[in-house]
């Protein structure tokens, strides 16, 4: 039985196909993707015999690759990221954003360009580190105000 798991033995859908009809697996607990195949088939049958194609591979490197891989090899300790927030720039973001805007003013020689994006990077993240500074300490005082008010003793909650 733990043969016909092995990858010689039919494709992937032959096996859930087979499945199915035998009623070892429900129409319910069918892959998703059962339906697609099976009205999509593929040209050619994905098995484990066939060859490979022989097909020259593109590069999928984009212009920003190189800036991006420079600067998280010099910047190896980013800030975490919330993946679920995509509405906040992450720091590469930021960073390739000014490098490319900095290119396009063309103030700056191309060799220092990537120099000049880390420092003005830093600039913000050093503004943006200052500011809630203030807050913090004005959002700081106003709970500990709000603490004092609610101090409530439980007998007076009780009282009748």
């Amino acid at each position: 039985m733990a043969s016909s798991r092995l990858e010689k033995i039919g494709t992937i859908y032959s096996r859930v196909r087979g499945l199915l009809r035998s009623g070892a697996m429900r129409q319910e607990d069918k892959p998703i993707w059962y339906d697609i195949y099976k009205a999509f088939p593929p040209k050619y049958e994905p098995r484990y015999d066939r060859p490979a194609p022989d097909v020259p591979l593109r590069s999928l490197f984009y212009p920003e690759d190189i800036i991006r891989a420079k600067f998280h090899k010099q910047h190896k300790s980013l800030p975490a990221v919330n993946l679920s927030d995509q509405h906040i720039p992450t720091q590469t973001q930021k960073f390739i954003s000014t490098y490319n805007k900095l290119r396009e003013e063309g103030k700056t020689v191309e060799e220092n360009l990537y120099a000049a994006a880390v420092d003005v990077l830093n600039d913000e993240r050093q503004n943006a580190v200052n500011v809630p500074k203030a807050e913090t300490n004005s959002l700081a005082s106003s709970f500990q105000d709000a603490q004092r008010d609610a101090n409530v003793n439980i007998k007076d909650i009780f009282k009748d």
